[in-house]
This record gives C-alpha cells, structure tokens and sequence, in this order.
C-alpha cells in the first residue's frame, strides 16, 4: 500500500450448477408448434423450422397431396417430427381435423409458422387486371383467409398465449411487375396480420409477419421474370445482395421466441433493405 491507494484484488464466485444450466438452455426449450407450407428443403417455411429446432421447439408438420408428403416426411423425421398430417387448407373440415389430432398429441401449442400461398400461374404474368373472378377467390382465399382459419383453429390450444407468424412480401405495398393478384393476396394477409393481432391479444396471442426479400423457393419460380427480379434486387438493396433462406428463419426465432413478447401486428422486412430505397 502506498500512501491512501488500496488494492484489492478481484475476485469472481464461481457460476452454480443452476445458473451453468440456464445459460446453456436452448431458447424455445419445452415449446411446442405447427409448421404449414414446407414443400421442400428450400422453402422458407423449412428454414424457419430449422431455426426453431436449433433451439429446441418441438414440430409439428402438415402437407397436401402426395408429391409433397415424399417430401415432407423426411425432412420433419430430420428434425426428429412425430406429427406429420395431410391438410388441405382451403377445406375447414381439414384444419379441424389437424388440430384435433394435434390436440390429442399435445394438448396445448405454443406457436404457429403460416407460410402458405398460391396463385393460378396465368395470375402471375401479363397485367393484373386480366385476373379472373375465380383466380382472384383462389388467391385470397389460399393466401390470405388461411390465416384466419388456422388462427381459430389454434387460439383455443394456445392456453399459455402463443405466436403465430406468417409470410409475406413487399408485392403488398407496391406494384411488382407479374406478382398481380398475388399482390392484392398479401395486402389482404398483412390487414389480416394486424385484426387478428387485435382480436388475440387477449389471449396473449401475438400474430406477426415476415416480408421475405425474393429467395429461389419452389412458389417463387412460377411468377414471371424472377430471376431478373433476383438480379434488380441484389443491385438495388443496400446490402448488395439478396437474403438468405436463414435470414428469415431467424426472423421467426424472433417473432415465436420471449424476444418479440412485447411486438404483435407488426411486418418486418427481411429484405437486405430494399424496401427502404426509393431510387
């Protein structure tokens, strides 16, 4: 000691077992949810399960037809899935079908991944004001009003409150060469994001959504033009480049985790910035 200086020397408790424990904890350990539209290993719904497993969410899956369950059933045992159901969500008698299955296995859920669209492929090139009265039905009725329906489905297994997160893309904002009708679609989706919000929070629902920048998926490659609009995009983003199927799975990580608990209604972009430039 010299002079009034004092030193002391710096000690740490050493960390408990509990508290070693908690830190190596996985975020979404114990919660259970129900992914709707994986149509392969590419899809964005895939890559959001991938994230959730990576922190021990528990999943469920559905698909629709027989091409796609070839596809589905692997990837879900990949992920060590014991609920892979057909459903066909355009039909309500399949929804509550699911989810009494669902119910049955589990009782109670914690989140739902929505990431389900479609469009006539004529509705995705050419002029929008060409759509037909029944592409148009198709449409809202495949991409948008299947939220609604699946949201009612789920509400009453969310005992604990829950997140549910959908998908959409910035076709809903502004005019996109060939996205058409589908634009219309998500506009339709995000309104609906933001009503269910309302009509859930009660419950501690959370309903969010996720505009994707353009990604190679399987649904994508049928609007007209993609791979141009691949390239616009990279050039015009801030990033210089298009997003990663992974960008938005952790996207939902955040949406379905403790992280977002204080967000619902909200659409955030996953789009390298494209959608903040306005030349």
């Amino acid at each position: 000691m010299k002079g009034n200086e004092i030193t002391a020397e710096r000690t740490e408790s050493p960390k408990t077992k509990q508290e070693m424990s908690g830190a190596n904890m996985k975020m979404l350990e114990g919660k259970k949810g129900i992914i709707f539209g994986v149509a392969n290993d590419h899809s964005l719904a895939w890559a959001c399960a991938q994230a959730l497993h990576n922190q021990g969410a528990q999943l469920a899956f559905t698909y629709q037809g027989e091409v796609l369950e070839r596809r589905v059933k692997p990837l879900a045992e990949s992920v060590g899935s014991t609920f892979v159901e057909p459903c066909d969500l355009s039909k309500d008698d399949n929804i509550e079908a699911v989810f009494a299955k669902l119910k049955k296995h589990w009782q109670s859920i914690d989140f739902i991944v929505h990431a389900v669209a479609f469009a006539n492929k004529q509705d995705l090139e050419g002029h929008f004001v060409d759509t037909t009265r029944d592409g148009f039905k198709l449409a809202l009725d495949v991409s948008a009003y299947t939220l609604t329906a699946v949201a009612k489905a789920a509400a009453p297994l969310m005992t604990e409150g829950g997140s549910i997160v959908t998908l959409t893309y910035y076709g809903a904002e502004k005019v996109i060469p060939n996205y058409n009708v589908m634009g219309v679609a998500k506009a339709a989706l995000e309104a609906s994001v933001r009503y269910l919000a309302a009509d859930l929070g009660d419950k501690n629902i959370r309903v969010n959504a996720i505009s994707a920048g353009p990604v190679r998926t399987l649904a994508a490659m049928g609007i007209a033009g993609f791979r141009d609009m691949l390239k616009y995009v990279a050039d015009k983003t801030p990033l210089k480049r298009n997003i990663q199927a992974d960008e938005v799975g952790k996207t939902a990580l955040y949406f379905i985790s403790d992280l977002s608990s204080g967000v619902t209604g909200e659409v955030i972009h996953v789009d390298c910035g494209y959608s903040i430039m306005g030349m």
